[in-house]
């Protein structure tokens, strides 16, 4: 007799996603510190049982659902072309970066990293995985002949940083020729 198979996008999966949605929505309203499983089970609609079973910590909850917002609202893009795929992808990073709840999580990141190492290893492995993925673009740019061998995700960091810079640091708003002129400049250095 064999198992049953477990249906993609079924309960489990609709239960996970409301719950991601949930903690970060969480976190926006009541901030860090008054972020809880329960304040999430209850807001998610589901057992707060099931949250200790599936994510243990609120730490762990909160690296899931960064994860998957960043998965889903920043995809890698493949234009063909280094230019092209920076672009998509600083636009999608920014776009994703000004809701509210993903603005919530990055500046927990920022002001309590430095104090709270559980809040500052979130910090480490997400940002460790995302450039990680989001350095196939530069990747894909080499094995085309595009540009030369470079650390891939260093050309990330200088694609986002000024963006990141503008929006958190100086709450200047950052406009599509902001993004346009930033990757430009970085694809210039990296072509000469």
């Amino acid at each position: 007799m064999s198992e049953p198979r477990r249906r993609p996008g079924g309960r489990s999966a609709q239960v996970r996603a409301a719950v991601l949605e949930a903690g970060l929505a969480e976190l926006a309203a009541v901030g860090y510190h008054g972020t809880s499983l329960e304040g999430v089970a209850k807001r998610a609609g589901v057992n707060k049982t099931t949250l200790y079973r599936r994510w243990g910590t609120r730490e762990a909850l909160l690296l899931d659902a960064i994860r998957a917002r960043a998965t889903t609202e920043v995809p890698i893009p493949d234009t063909g072309e280094l230019r092209g795929d920076l672009l998509a992808l600083v636009r999608d990073a920014i776009r994703n970066l000004t809701t509210v709840e993903v603005q919530a999580m990055v500046r927990v990141a920022v002001a309590l990293s430095p104090h709270d190492e559980a809040v500052a290893a979130i910090s480490r492995t997400f940002w460790a995985e995302r450039l990680a993925v989001d350095a196939e673009v530069v990747r894909r740019a080499v094995e085309r002949g595009e540009i030369d061998p470079v650390d891939p995700e260093h050309v990330i960091e200088a694609v986002l940083g000024p963006p990141y810079f503008h929006l958190l640091v100086t709450g200047r708003p950052v406009g599509d020729d902001f993004l346009v002129a930033t990757v430009d400049l970085v694809v210039r250095g990296l072509r000469r």
